[in-house]
């Protein structure tokens, strides 16, 4: 006797980490893309529903300007190099940075209670740059505040959620 489909479980998901100062790309529908503890760092999902191809960054500082050797060994440390590195990486598995989805979510002002550093606030405003200097524009964000976020990216179905402790997940 056929098992009923409603009783049919799905198997998991696969969850591609991306950890902090790096970034990851796929196009494995299987896949989701997920960062944990995007406090000031700010995560950046790009995703082209046309071939179902997404990619995911998380940045600790705005401006590789600030330490130009770490950036050349790590260029997602900064926001700057890091968008350059994460659209390579998304072109390369067939993404067109045109047709993309661009998301954000992060840039709080952690640990920094009077507002000395705000890196929270200059990563958010380095992305806004990064991507207007490319003729592209952040369409959906989720930054700011004081609260920590893990962003998720859906690779079959380009969904990102973000889910903060105490709250219930949310979509962007």
């Amino acid at each position: 006797m056929p098992i009923p489909t409603q009783w049919v479980i799905a198997p998991p998901r696969k969850a591609v980490v991306v950890g902090v100062a790096d970034a990851a790309a796929s196009n494995d529908s299987g896949a989701d893309l997920v960062t944990h503890s995007l406090g000031s760092c700010i995560g950046v999902v790009l995703y082209d529903p046309a071939v179902k191809v997404g990619a995911l960054l998380h940045a600790m500082l705005p401006d590789s300007s600030l330490d130009s050797s770490r950036a050349a060994s790590n260029p997602c440390l900064f926001v700057d190099s890091g968008l350059t590195k994460l659209l390579q990486m998304f072109e390369r598995l067939g993404g067109l940075p045109a047709r993309a989805h661009i998301k954000a979510a992060g840039g709080a002002q952690i640990m920094d209670e009077h507002g000395v550093f705000r890196i929270g606030e200059r990563n958010w405003k380095a992305l806004q740059q990064a991507v207007a200097n490319r003729g592209l524009r952040v369409t959906q964000c989720d930054v700011g505040g004081v609260i920590s976020r893990t962003l998720r990216l859906n690779i079959a179905t380009g969904e990102v959620t973000i889910q903060s402790p105490g709250l219930a997940p949310r979509r962007l």
